[in-house]
């Protein structure tokens, strides 16, 4: 499939900023193409992406043989690979898989068999006392587990936000405020957006939670459909964080891979998500007796937490649908493909996916030879950080210690945000224990004055 065109100042016009648009922005991007990308809300990463685990999976437990599993292990080889370069962090924690019960210790052998089916060939079975001597905080009714050495935590934003800015500093373009609202294809697509038209040699459809009323809005039928599902988490205190050195992973269902305990990046520790099908593609309440439930749960795991501190809840809402598999087509004779119910594994995946969907296009565009890379702002706990620097203008969020350099950096270049809650994500401001409530103010005239 070839997205040139003379016709277009765009060979490819990605729909959708999340983690998935991010990184298809960049590969086509590096690959030589002139790319747009169309984001419907103000700021990126504002759907499906601004809540998950931040867990960089190694693909363990995904379908054998499955385009998934391929996306995830290229995806985690690529980030390894670029995360140097671009300052992105990566703890690798390794995770846990706990068996609490008969039944789910009997299938921990089918579990490991299938993770070594996969590549994954590191993988330990351990017994209850092994386990124990890893993770003394769990509670002592556990049955037996298995390791996964490599599985590992890392920014959910500052990853997406650093393909983004790839992208952009070598070319691309962002425009945000940008929803489709129709399109027709003459051997150039022709988009309408709320923001003006785009003419593109080829459309990506990556646009989560809506992909599949896009794909009927603009080619006339959708292979799925999406039944987005609601995640809630439950954020403990930093203080949580000592109680668990590993990612703690349940036997996974059919449906879901469960609740899951584990540290952040930033130093905190959660638990979550549910997993609750909705019909509402935009908003995801919290709910108290979820959230309740959250807790019990936790505490059920790491008994410690019984009596931790919580920071702050939140919930998200992933693209899933009828099919348990990634919906990823080309239309050749259409320009056109689709990127669709890219569920919880999205971050893990996200570059390997980028990667499938270049050799789908198959554009022929001249790769760079020199591109620009970004080092993006390092806010893992265990980095260093700004806050330690000389000349940083002092802290401006004392529980989170972003400095006033790092707000300011943040709101220049071509990735600035548009909202505050797009400064959180790039900054970490307001998220810590008082919730904003000591630097709301501040925060609120610096925004303002940059606007």
């Amino acid at each position: 499939m070839s997205g040139k065109t003379t016709e277009s100042p765009y060979d490819v016009a990605v729909i959708g900023a999340g983690v998935i648009g991010c990184a298809i922005a960049r590969r086509f991007t590096l690959d030589g193409a002139r790319v747009v990308v169309l984001e419907k809300a103000a700021e990126v990463l504002d759907g499906a992406s601004k809540a998950n685990s931040a867990i960089l999976h190694t693909g363990f437990d995904a379908p054998t043989g499955s385009l998934e599993l391929d996306c995830i292990q290229a995806g985690h080889r690529e980030y390894e690979e670029i995360r140097a370069a671009m300052n992105l962090p990566l703890d690798r924690c390794g995770a846990l898989v706990l068996a609490w019960d008969s039944a789910q210790e009997a299938k921990l052998p089918e579990l490991v068999a299938q993770g070594r089916a996969n590549g994954v060939d590191d993988l330990e079975m351990l017994t209850r006392t092994q386990a124990l001597a890893l993770e003394p905080g769990l509670a002592p009714h556990l049955r037996a587990a298995f390791r996964v050495p490599r599985e590992a935590l890392i920014d959910p934003w500052s990853a997406p936000h650093g393909y983004l800015l790839q992208a952009l500093l070598n070319g691309a373009e962002l425009r945000r405020g940008a929803e489709v609202t129709g399109g027709t294809y003459d051997g150039v697509w022709r988009l309408e957006t709320i923001s003006g038209p785009v003419a593109a040699g080829l459309v990506i459809n990556a646009a989560g939670n809506y992909g599949d009323l896009v794909d009927r809005m603009l080619v006339g039928e959708s292979a799925f459909n999406i039944r987005p599902r609601k995640g809630q988490f439950v954020v403990y205190d930093k203080a949580a964080a000592r109680l668990a050195r590993h990612i703690l992973l349940p036997v996974p269902s059919d449906k879901t891979k469960g609740i899951v305990v584990c540290r952040t990046i930033w130093g905190n520790l959660l638990v979550g998500p549910t997993a609750e099908d909705q019909a509402d593609r935009s908003t995801a309440d919290l709910v108290p007796e979820t959230l309740e439930m959250l807790k019990a749960k936790g505490a059920e795991i790491l008994p410690g937490l019984a009596t931790q501190e919580i920071t702050t809840v939140y919930a998200g809402l992933r693209p899933a649908c009828e099919h348990k598999g990634y919906q990823i087509s080309a239309r050749s004779d259409q320009g056109y493909i689709t990127v669709g119910a890219i569920r919880s594994t999205g971050l893990s995946s996200a570059l390997g996916t980028a990667a499938h969907v270049a050799g789908l296009a198959a554009g022929g565009w001249a790769a760079l030879t020199d591109p620009v890379v970004p080092q993006m702002p390092m806010l893992a706990e265990e980095e260093a950080r700004d806050w330690q620097a000389p000349g940083n203008d002092g802290i401006l969020c004392h529980c989170e210690r972003v400095t006033r350099r790092e707000v300011a950096a943040a709101m220049a270049g071509p990735l600035a945000p548009a909202t505050l809650a797009g400064l959180k994500r790039r900054t970490r401001v307001t998220m810590g224990r008082c919730q904003g409530f000591y630097c709301s103010a501040e925060l609120g005239r610096v925004f303002r004055g940059a606007s």
